[in-house]
């Protein structure tokens, strides 16, 4: 047999690591760790997102959110009551909405869940990594560093995260940019328990752009935050079931696009619930609703649909 002694390996290792780091995302795609091993029967679990009421929180990223309608004020208790008065199983807080980010207000809302039998299924932060070398790019990656420390006070296993977007560099180079921050977020996330699941948004509104990113990503703790309404391909549903296999959280829309950035049709939440069944999905499916209907109305109906798919 033969066997290679410690500086041989030193040697290979060195080679391979730069070699890795020369290869195009698409081919390093191929030596991926593959798609979550699941095992057992599908098990979809229902969520609400907090975005579905975005113009009911008197916070907006840090600032006062001047399109609260008046009378209609809610904070994130008053949320993960609702969550809880309609049947969920968990509670998406999206982080734009917090009224703090100090430690109390964070177990302050940990307690609240709990004690209203509501799983905090995760939340939501709007990074862009696809900044350039720089201030500014370090300021996304030391933000996103941040939230997984809440997160993690939050009780909350998964963080929704962006590519981003820019015109300071070619998208090749920035998608690069991309897998690093998110290989050096994902070695702080890991250590804490808490996923990162990146989206189709921005500049990955395919399968094509968003599966070859996350391969590309060398860590445990990634996968995709998979939002049915945001593919622009013209085959949403295919492209929702190319990525399950990935998927580490799941987002409907009662909307997708028809192939036309600016056009959309009524979803078939009945077809996306048959995709994950199909590819045994086992997680959260949280609502995240955009339509023009008054949520207060709407939101509650499309609860009770996914309720009766996700238990049939």
């Amino acid at each position: 047999m033969h066997t290679v002694n410690r500086r041989d390996f030193l040697k290979i290792s060195t080679a391979a690591g730069l070699a890795a780091l020369a290869t195009p995302l698409t081919a390093r795609a191929a030596s991926d760790r593959g798609p979550f091993n699941r095992k057992g029967k599908p098990s979809l679990r229902l969520s609400l997102a907090a975005y579905s009421f975005r113009d009911t929180f008197p916070t907006m990223r840090g600032k006062p959110n001047l399109k609260v309608p008046a009378g209609k004020a809610t904070d994130m208790f008053k949320f993960i009551d609702y969550c809880a008065a309609h049947g969920c199983d968990g509670t998406e807080l999206t982080s734009y909405f917090f009224a703090e980010e100090t430690d109390a207000y964070l177990i302050a809302l940990r307690r609240h869940a709990f004690l209203r039998g509501i799983a905090i299924s995760g939340t939501a932060i709007g990074n862009n990594f696809s900044h350039p070398k720089g201030p500014k790019r370090d300021a996304e990656i030391a933000a996103t560093k941040q939230w997984i420390d809440r997160a993690a006070l939050l009780g909350a296993p998964h963080i929704r995260v962006f590519a981003g977007v820019t015109k300071e560099i070619p998208r090749d180079e920035a998608d690069k940019l991309v897998v690093s921050a998110l290989e050096e977020c994902c070695d702080y996330a890991g250590k804490r328990g808490i996923f990162l699941g990146l989206e189709n948004h921005d500049s990955i509104g395919s399968a094509a752009t968003l599966l070859p990113m996350v391969k590309a990503v060398k860590s445990p703790w990634v996968g995709i935050n998979l939002d049915s309404g945001n593919f622009r391909t013209g085959d949403p549903y295919q492209d929702f079931a190319d990525c399950v296999p990935y998927a580490v959280n799941v987002q409907f829309k009662t909307e997708v696009h028809d192939g036309s950035p600016a056009n959309k049709v009524p979803a078939d939440l009945k077809r996306f619930t048959r995709i994950l069944r199909d590819a045994g999905y086992q997680g959260w499916v949280a609502l995240e609703y955009e339509g023009k209907a008054d949520p207060a109305t709407a939101v509650p109906r499309y609860l009770q649909e996914m309720r009766g798919l996700f238990s049939a």
